[in-house]
């Protein structure tokens, strides 16, 4: 069995191959060659879960093992902690242990990265972040590695926060123009950007109502019934697209709260298939992640 530590994970995973794996990991799940229940949530403490994520394939199956415990500052360790392990469907072998925060995290903005590549009408160029935490940076840098994006826009809570992670971001890519914003300036003046990724785990909206008809909205942090990015004004006004159908109906509080009519909602598999057809506007995109993501990873990272 093959072994891979944080930064061995990371290296496994270029973006320019999981893009396609999960694209592919899609379109198995909806037709069925991928099995994933829904994760298994167990209580740990009050500020403590354990959760379990598997996915069954014809070729490799997963299983993710996530531990979260929000008041692990303390202790100077990291909040969410955990593996993937792979193995063999058909017998069982162990085939690899994968670092489960890097696999979620890189696996996550891949799938952001083929929601732009399957929705936004041209390759963009400039992309608004709403949220400066792990995610936020995950995405930044996949955004850059796989569509060499120059201009970012960072929204923070605060402008020092955004301003913080703006350091950071042309620290790692010199070549990026960055500048930082406090959130609530959004609410008086949008970028003009190609793209706007949100990855916050906010109880209100955040991505402005009122956006450029050719600009793609991405909403990826908020994955609790409480939790909301989109603002309802724009999921009623666009055509909305997710990832997974099925969890975005238990976990999408955007969509839940906004009370969207389900039937017109899209999986971004039946685009990619050609099963169903996008309107002639720029629609949304919605993800709230899957166990099948995880198992496209794991293909990706032992050649699958």
């Amino acid at each position: 069995m093959q072994i891979f530590d944080q930064a061995q994970t990371a290296h496994a995973l270029p973006y320019s191959k999981l893009v396609t794996a999960v694209a592919r990991a899609a379109q198995e799940l909806a037709t069925g060659t991928i099995t994933a229940p829904e994760r298994q949530v167990v209580t740990i403490d009050p500020a403590s879960v354990l959760l379990s994520m598997p996915a069954i394939g014809g070729d490799i199956s997963v299983t993710k093992l996530i531990t979260v415990h929000a008041n692990n500052a303390r202790h100077s360790l990291p909040a969410i902690q955990g593996e993937v392990v792979a193995f063999d469907t058909a017998t069982g072998r162990r085939l690899a242990l994968l670092d489960g925060p890097t696999v979620t995290a890189r696996r996550t903005a891949a799938m952001t990265l083929l929601g732009i590549d399957t929705l936004a009408p041209k390759k963009p160029s400039s992309v608004l972040i709403i949220g400066t935490g792990t995610q936020a940076a995950a995405h930044a840098d996949a955004l850059v590695e796989y569509f060499g994006i120059s201009q970012f826009w960072i929204a923070g809570l605060t402008q020092a926060d955004a301003e913080a992670f703006a350091c950071g971001l042309t620290q790692r890519h010199g070549n990026v123009q960055v500048q930082g914003l406090a959130a609530e300036s959004l609410q008086h003046e949008v970028p003009a950007a190609d793209v706007i990724v949100s990855l916050t785990t906010s109880t209100v909206p955040v991505i402005p109502s009122k956006i450029d008809p050719q600009t793609l909205a991405v909403g990826v942090g908020a994955f609790k019934p409480n939790m909301a990015e989109f603002p309802s004004e724009l999921l009623h006004a666009r055509q909305i697209i997710v990832d997974d159908l099925a969890g975005a109906k238990h976990e999408a509080g955007d969509l839940i709260q906004a009370k969207v009519n389900w039937e017109s909602v899209v999986e971004l598999a039946d685009i990619l298939s050609g099963k169903k057809s996008l309107a002639s506007a720029i629609p949304v995109f919605k993800t709230v992640g899957q166990a099948a993501w995880d198992l496209a990873a794991a293909r990706v990272a032992i050649g699958a």
